[in-house]
């Protein structure tokens, strides 16, 4: 069974922000906190999570006399990032005073420097956010989100070949999904799988009438192709903001949002591209609260989850103060080891560790498997 073994607080507050792993280190960008200023035009911050220290670092943001000011993306939110080699690139997005955004940004993770890659103009996508964006033989494929420009939900795929920075629609056959926003995308082989999301009873406009899907739609890159499988099992309920990830060959959702019937989940479910079968996954341990707009990555064995925002347990007069935006970090294991499991017993029940060898005690605290109190 999957545990949560690692809950530290005093990380980034972040929200709506978006983050890639490299390596044994995990890059996060821009999003917001509730109450800072973003009247003002200011550099993308880039947090970096060391995942053998458990340590942040904040990335110094270039001013504008420095030459990266032209290369680095504004602060925003709602955009994508994907790894490919050493490099996150950074795409859509936008914020309150700059708009929408729909240019490439690249950041190579061994010099910490900004790039905007010289694409072909022809095929760009609209300035959007919320979409989705997944890496699928060396070619990045974007799908829905809000498009600025049009006032409108979209439901196209762009595909951006790396290899000669081209962009290009998709011909698409089939039904697509329903036009939405914050929705995942899952690469599996040369297939992208769609689920959750916002969509509108009325098609590509937003009114009041949001739907959330609980279906998982498969796009083939090689055909073309849409493709709605038919499902068992327990499927999740239709949600917006969620997390999804892959691990040997299976897909797992987290959290999100359903507005309809204003509920925060706090649910893992997984989804097996072969049976075309959904479970809900039983995890050990206390994890996270409800929340949405988190991020995940996997390394190995482990999930790294972090930020996000939840319900207030003490609810204000203002909206926005009913919400809470969190700097926490948690960890799950998908796989522990006999050693983890043995520690969190150790740990839960308050047993004495002094007589514990040295070399168990360097894995589960020094490498941060399970946290030391001084830590929490």
């Amino acid at each position: 069974m999957p545990q949560w073994t690692v809950h530290l607080e005093g990380g980034p507050r972040r929200v709506n922000h978006a983050a890639v792993a490299v390596g044994d280190k995990i890059y996060t960008f821009g999003g917001y906190c509730t109450g800072e200023d973003y009247q003002t035009t200011r550099p993308m911050d880039v947090h970096v999570l060391n995942t053998v220290s458990y340590r942040w670092v904040s990335i110094a943001t270039p001013t504008p006399l420095d030459p990266q000011w032209a290369d680095t993306p504004y602060q925003r939110y709602g955009h994508t990032a994907v790894a490919v080699g050493d490099c996150a690139y950074i795409w859509g997005g936008r914020n309150d005073v700059d708009g929408a955004c729909n240019v490439l940004f690249c950041i190579n993770t061994v010099t910490m420097k900004w790039s905007r890659p010289l694409v072909n103009k022809d095929m760009i996508p609209g300035a959007r956010d919320g979409h989705s964006a997944c890496v699928i033989n060396n070619n990045m494929y974007i799908f829905g989100g809000y498009e600025e420009a049009v006032d409108r939900f979209s439901n196209d795929v762009h595909g951006l070949d790396f290899a000669t920075l081209t962009w290009s629609l998709m011909k698409a056959k089939g039904s697509p999904p329903h036009w939405r926003d914050f929705h995942s995308a899952t690469g599996f082989g040369s297939c992208m799988y769609i689920f959750g999301g916002r969509g509108d009873l009325s098609g590509p406009y937003h009114t009041s009438n949001e739907v959330y899907c609980n279906k998982i739609q498969v796009f083939n890159t090689l055909t073309g192709m849409w493709h709605e499988p038919v499902t068992i099992g327990d499927a999740p309920p239709g949600r917006r903001s969620h997390s999804a990830f892959s691990y040997r060959g299976e897909l797992y959702i987290f959290g999100g949002f359903d507005g309809f019937h204003n509920i925060h989940f706090d649910d893992l479910y997984k989804f097996n591209p072969v049976k075309n079968q959904w479970s809900l996954v039983s995890v050990g341990n206390e994890g996270p609260c409800p929340r949405r707009r988190q991020c995940c990555c996997v390394i190995g064995d482990r999930v790294f989850l972090f930020g996000g925002t939840s319900p207030c347990t003490q609810p204000h007069s203002d909206t926005e103060l009913d919400l809470m935006d969190h700097s926490d970090l948690y960890v799950l294991d998908l796989s522990p080891s006999l050693c983890t499991l043995c520690m969190l017993v150790v740990l839960k029940h308050g047993i004495d560790r002094s007589c514990l060898p040295k070399d168990i005690r360097y894995n589960a605290y020094s490498k941060a498997v399970v946290p030391l109190p001084s830590q929490r």
